[in-house]
């Protein structure tokens, strides 16, 4: 007895210190949670993007044009191959958001083994095949002779990064889908630190450290992805996260076929939204291009402000995402709908106040893209008054598509998009021009983003999505009763559980009544029941 009264202390201070930083996104005030939940992805974008811009200005302001040309095309393939898994990646997010809100943690975890076997297998391939085809990629792409060598160079170093630069991604959208933002967010910081500190060292040199020239670009990138990610594998096993796979349950990370075909099947259409979006650009400004260097310039000076309008209704339609989907697992479908709308209104608020603060200093802040007294200035204005309004709508949308993904219903909004970028956008630009001239590549953006919104708007009130499921099921089979909720220091035999469970469950996810449209949204200080 004293014996054990004496470890009573010490399990106690074990449990504080390694309480897990998740969240359980069923429960609390929506709007706030979900505000607390999308900030740290906006910030994380931001970051992203600031990272981008500030490699970009060492590599072209001190390496030259050619360098700068042949990141530029390097970075092409990286993010191609990028949005290839994205999709997977949010698969992954949705099954285990889901298992987490039913509060079945071994189905969770068996996710999360098959997943990261599925992510390791694959960017190995990518970086072994990748490797030695670098020249070759660069040359199809129709890269400028005098950036091929460095093209190539960088690129060869930036595929052994893929495996690093994947499984990150992959950690941190699981992560996401177990309810933390913060961790992902802290660990990302700590990439661009590294990667912004490790550029100038490694392509200049200092001291022992040899000057790498435009491959110490690309070096950075693999070692601050090297650094984070494993100090990332070493923080959830320190706190004992719950998805956190120990040397007993090593046999988790066999593969689950139905689990992979889930990946697959559900994530590649969402990865195919990516290559849509970017193709339609590549469209666009092909028909800019067609009006000259100054509307061109324009164009260019107005996307690099889009990039940042954008971010909060990204931001908000993952943490959606992730959010609904805990919901879903959890049938708490009225939270599900209260979800959707407070995204609608917090994307209306934090994208439209960014829109008007934008347009009231368009002078200044395209300024800072485009030389002093350059004519294209007043180009861009006008072009921006037009088209930004637009990512209010894609807001809508982008929310409303997370929300519907939430049940693994991913087909409907690739067909929006679909329709929307290549049946309205890209036409309406091309053949109005000969009546509107070049406004009608402006207009085609709030056009196009309108009929988007109402068409996700029309799927998510009439839609079947509230019957999609993730995994495939019988239907004889019966709900998944929860696990008891343990201490974390109490012995739990998670292998037991698992061969206890059905080979690949399905989450429980009542639906409403088929044809009813959603459930009204609950008043947020009242308890909300199950449907």
């Amino acid at each position: 007895m004293p014996e054990a009264s004496a470890s009573a202390p010490r399990q106690s201070a074990r449990t504080a210190t390694s309480k897990p930083q998740t969240r359980d996104l069923t429960q609390g005030p929506i709007a706030s949670t979900l505000l607390v939940f999308a900030l740290p992805i906006l910030a994380g974008n931001v970051l992203q993007s600031l990272n981008g811009s500030v490699n970009a200005i060492w590599v072209g302001g001190h390496l030259g044009e050619a360098a700068l040309t042949a990141t530029a095309n390097a970075n092409n393939v990286m993010f191609a191959l990028i949005g290839a898994v994205f999709g997977i990646s949010m698969a992954t997010n949705i099954l285990i958001a889901q298992s987490m809100g039913s509060k079945n943690i071994a189905q969770a975890k068996r996710v999360l083994g098959t997943s990261a076997t599925f992510f390791g297998v694959v960017s190995l391939l990518i970086a072994l095949l990748g490797w030695p085809l670098s020249r070759h990629l660069m040359q199809w792409m129709s890269t400028p002779e005098a950036a091929l060598p460095l093209a190539e160079a960088y690129l060869k170093v930036i595929f052994l990064a893929i495996p690093l630069l994947f499984m990150f991604s992959f950690v941190t959208a699981a992560l996401r889908g177990a309810g933390d933002t913060r961790t992902p967010f802290w660990f990302l910081l700590a990439v661009v630190a590294l990667d912004m500190a490790l550029n100038p060292l490694l392509i200049f040199g200092w001291g022992p450290v040899p000057r790498m020239g435009i491959q110490g670009s690309a070096v950075a990138t693999l070692i601050a992805n090297a650094v984070s990610f494993f100090a990332l594998l070493g923080w959830l096993r320190l706190r004992r996260h719950p998805l956190w796979i120990g040397r007993r349950q090593l046999g988790l990370f066999k593969p689950d076929l139905t689990i992979v075909r889930t990946l697959v099947v559900k994530g590649l259409p969402m990865g195919v939204q990516i290559v849509m979006i970017s193709l339609a650009m590549i469209a666009m400004i092909s028909m800019v291009n067609e009006h000259g260097v100054q509307t061109a310039s324009a164009y260019s000076a107005a996307l690099q402000l889009w990039t940042y309008v954008q971010m909060p209704a990204m931001a908000i339609g993952a943490a959606c995402s992730s959010m609904a989907a805990q919901n879903v697992g959890a049938g708490l479908w009225r939270r599900v709908s209260a979800t959707a709308n407070a995204g609608m209104l917090g994307n209306l608020l934090m994208t439209g106040s960014l829109i008007v603060l934008i347009v009231l200093l368009d002078r200044h802040v395209l300024g800072w893209f485009l030389p002093g007294g350059s004519p294209s200035l007043e180009v861009a204005r006008h072009l921006n008054h037009i088209a930004i309004g637009s990512f209010l709508f894609f807001g809508v949308t982008f929310v409303l598509a997370g929300v519907v993904r939430s049940t693994g219903a991913v087909m409907a909004p690739v067909l929006i998009l679909a329709i929307a970028m290549w049946g309205i956008r890209v036409p309406v630009a091309r053949w109005l021009q000969p009546v509107m001239g070049v406004d009608a590549i402006w207009w085609s953006f709030p056009i196009s983003s309108v009929c988007s919104m109402l068409m996700m708007l029309a799927y998510y009130r009439w839609g079947n999505w509230r019957q999609a499921h993730m995994l495939p099921t019988r239907q004889t089979e019966p709900a998944i009763k929860a696990p008891p909720e343990t201490s974390e220091n109490t012995s739990v035999d998670a292998d037991a559980l698992l061969n206890n469970a059905s080979n690949c469950e399905r989450i429980v996810m009542p639906a409403e009544v088929g044809g009813q449209p959603p459930s009204p949204v609950a008043n947020q200080a009242q308890a909300v029941d199950k449907s």
